[in-house]
């Protein structure tokens, strides 16, 4: 199925689902919180409240800055994006899961776009490391263009079946759904700006390559 068949409507209904599920464990800890603070109870109890609060508040500050960029319009803004920014906003988000993350930035221009090409791969490796790892990201400029590389390791580190049918233009066997439209609008996007955008499997490793993106974004 050609991405170019998918219906705008339900592309946009399950992105929308996806930014909701990412935003529901944080906005849970916030609301638990809360009312274990309306409730009489002791002051460890509280204090544990506060906590909870204050890191489920964190968490969903973070995923919200992220998704807006990834999924929102501040990614289709022209000229060149404040990588330092871009990283910390990413740092955060990433924070708030499981793996952590490193960048090997070297380039001068970092567009909008390439920010927003970025992030979406970054959703990827997220989902391949469930257990947690290292999201190692790497951004050059070529002869052939952009070069954006994602390498995930992490104990069970896991390219899922739906995710490579995305990025081979193959509509996964149970259909899209909120839980695999990501992978699909990242190759979307990456299309958009004239690259190709594929992944492979290894021990432990998993890695997302952009290449061929247009330097100019």
């Amino acid at each position: 199925m050609s991405t170019s068949m998918i219906d705008p409507a339900r592309l946009s209904a399950y992105i929308a689902s996806r930014i909701c599920h990412d935003l529901v464990s944080p906005v849970s800890s916030v609301t638990n919180a809360l009312d274990l603070l309306n409730d009489p109870g002791d002051m460890e109890m509280k204090a544990q409240a506060q906590a909870l609060l204050e890191d489920g508040a964190e968490k969903a500050g973070a995923r919200i800055q992220y998704l807006r960029y990834a999924f929102g319009s501040i990614g289709l803004n022209s000229g060149a994006a404040d990588i330092h920014e871009a990283r910390k906003i990413t740092e955060n988000f990433v924070k708030s899961h499981r793996p952590s993350i490193e960048f090997d930035i070297q380039t001068d221009h970092l567009s909008f776009s390439h920010v927003r090409m970025m992030m979406n791969m970054v959703l990827m490796a997220v989902d391949s490391l469930p257990r947690g790892g290292v999201i190692s990201v790497r951004i050059r400029n070529e002869a052939g263009g952009m070069t954006i590389t994602l390498t995930c390791k992490g104990k069970r580190a896991k390219l899922r079946p739906d995710a490579l049918k995305a990025l081979t233009n193959d509509e996964p066997e149970d259909g899209w759904r909120p839980e695999n439209i990501q992978p699909l609008f990242a190759k979307m996007i990456c299309d958009g700006l004239g690259g190709e955008l594929t992944a492979s499997q290894g021990d432990d490793t998993v890695i997302f390559m952009a290449t061929g993106i247009r330097a100019e974004g």
